[in-house]
């Protein structure tokens, strides 16, 4: 008996096979589905279900309200500026990293991915102690839209520098080449060869950049300030309705949000099949 239990066992395949084998059998896409329906899906149904609680007309009354249209407005404003400012200086900033060679590149370019790895409340407080009151610089920008819009860049600009890099990495050098020994500037190379080129990685990242702007919170909270009407963005205002225990009317709001970046993302992934923009690495 232990013969033939000891024979079985050496026939057993590893866990690796036999995971592979069921997911290769169809298990796997259940799995998959299952998995993203628990940590996705079905918090987002619970959101939607909440904010319609009281029916359209409750979920309506509060988005409108006074206080969320301001705080909407200023969110969507304040992220246009930035997917824009930082889709131009991305460029500038991938452009250096592809094409130059200077000492301390690999440092410049962790530094760039820092906002990935770093709490978005450590990098509000960081802001607020260089911009704030007490900055060192006799910068203060704590309590105002600048600060804002100054926090959503830090924590966006990745976006906008990695999605472009690697489509200028695997531009054509010999076609800017041929083109500036037939007389073209170095700004109608830019213009009629780079740019083009460029553009759908470029549209893609600020996409990114707008739809993480728009839901960002940690990085904002402190050097806002969260005054109604002035600097509360859309996330401090979810917060203080959940706070006051309002959920439905937070939901409401978050449902927006949601939906903006659902339609952008689905607009990403249709550029990048459109144009093949190759994803950062």
């Amino acid at each position: 008996m232990a013969d033939v239990v000891l024979a079985t066992t050496r026939r057993r395949p590893p866990l690796g096979q036999r995971v592979a084998a069921v997911a290769a059998g169809g298990s796997g896409p259940a799995l998959a589905v299952t998995y993203l329906s628990l940590l996705v899906i079905l918090p987002v149904a619970a959101v939607v279900t909440n904010a319609f609680s009281g029916g359209w007309h409750g979920f309506w009354l509060s988005v409108t309200n006074r206080e969320a249209l301001a705080a909407l407005k200023l969110t969507l404003v304040c992220s246009v500026l930035v997917a824009v400012v930082n889709s131009i200086a991305g460029v500038a900033i991938a452009w250096v990293l592809v094409r130059d060679e200077f000492a301390g590149k690999r440092v410049v370019s962790a530094i760039i991915d820092l906002p990935f790895a770093l709490p978005t409340i450590v990098a509000g407080l960081t802001l607020l102690t260089l911009y704030g009151p007490n900055s060192p610089f006799g910068v203060n920008v704590a309590g105002t839209r600048a600060g804002i819009v100054l926090a959503l860049a830090f924590v966006t600009l990745p976006f906008c520098v990695r999605t472009v890099q690697p489509v200028l990495a695997e531009l054509d050098k010999e076609t800017e080449e041929a083109a500036a020994s037939l007389g073209a500037s170095h700004a109608g190379v830019l213009r009629r060869i780079v740019l083009p080129s460029i553009a759908p990685a470029m549209l893609a990242g600020a996409g990114l950049a707008f739809a993480r702007a728009i839901g960002e919170y940690g990085s904002v909270v402190l050097i806002s300030g969260n005054l109604p009407f002035k600097t509360e963005v859309a996330s401090s205002y979810i917060f203080s309705l959940s706070q006051g225990g309002d959920l439905p009317g937070a939901s409401a709001v978050s449902v927006v949000l949601i939906a903006l970046a659902l339609v952008l993302l689905l607009g990403i992934g249709f550029l990048r099949r459109r144009f093949n923009v190759t994803e950062a690495a």
